[in-house]
């Protein structure tokens, strides 16, 4: 029998508040598990704004504990009764002093399995997160869950290999890959990138990002969420470039075992080659 995953994930705009942005979220996971999807991932620190187009302390208010937190412990108990698998990237809260861009697994029993915290910070104009996050300090996590081997990448990350590699390394078979891009040069790279990781590391990847204007910026988020299989191509059609929408598809995970068996990346690595890689 076919090893048939159907994924979902969600693209949306701010709503405003992390009530609704929540309640909304919710909304789109039960209309995914009514269309028999087993597994969901939402867009970065999706119950907040992206407020890293400014540098102002205010926004520390948005970030909570992983996973005691309320939005954490709220899909936690979502997940339970969907039975479904859900990516849930929040601003995380551990300890005064320590934040970080982090993202929770849950699995299809409502349990924690753990969290990724991004590795990769951008200091630049529209990105200011390094004035609201740690680098993250969990390595490489791979979850087992109810649907498969999943990892998570987020946002900026996606411009280093080294992250989509470890994941391929551990057993992944679908990275989550949360966003907050705006229009300009990554529209033409948000296309490029990870149809290549895919390739380079043969497994599925979903690529989500926001859409719309939001209120601490000028950033326009371009939508154009997807997934894209072993051999790079969409499966599918991407996502709106400027509108709410859940995108639900299935994943024949024995592709990843055909695409190995035909383009052996993995036994022809060299990694006794790779050490001045590794240095400063």
């Amino acid at each position: 029998m076919p090893n048939i995953v159907r994924a979902a994930l969600v693209q949306a705009k701010w709503t405003g508040d992390t009530a609704s942005m929540v309640d909304q979220h919710e909304e789109h996971a039960r209309a995914a598990a009514g269309q028999g999807a087993g597994i969901i991932g939402f867009q970065e620190v999706f119950n907040a704004p992206y407020f890293c187009q400014v540098q102002e302390a205010e926004h520390y208010r948005w970030a909570e504990p992983v996973p005691e937190g309320p939005t954490t412990q709220r899909m936690c108990a979502l997940a339970r009764e969907l039975r479904m698998v859900v990516v849930v990237p929040v601003y995380e809260v551990d300890g005064p002093g320590f934040y970080y861009n982090t993202a929770a697994v849950i699995d299809a029993d409502g349990s924690y399995l753990g969290k990724y915290r991004k590795h990769h910070l951008p200091h630049l104009p529209g990105f200011w997160e390094k004035y609201y996050f740690r680098p993250g300090n969990l390595g490489w996590p791979v979850f087992d869950t109810a649907v498969g081997r999943i990892g998570v990448y987020i946002c900026y990350d996606r411009h280093f290999p080294e992250g989509w590699r470890a994941l391929g390394l551990a057993g992944a078979q679908l990275v989550y890959n949360p966003s907050a891009t705006s229009r300009g040069l990554s529209s033409y790279l948000w296309k490029l990138e990870q149809p290549a990781a895919a390739v380079a590391n043969e497994y599925f990847i979903a690529a989500i990002n926001r859409v719309g204007v939001e209120e601490y910026g000028d950033n326009d988020f371009y939508g154009t969420s997807y997934f894209v299989d072993p051999y790079g191509q969409f499966v599918g059609e991407p996502a709106s470039g400027t509108d709410d929408e859940l995108v639900v598809r299935d994943l024949d995970f024995d592709l990843i075992d055909e695409v190995r068996q035909k383009w052996a990346f993995y036994r022809d690595r060299r990694p006794d080659a790779y050490r001045p890689l590794t240095e400063p």
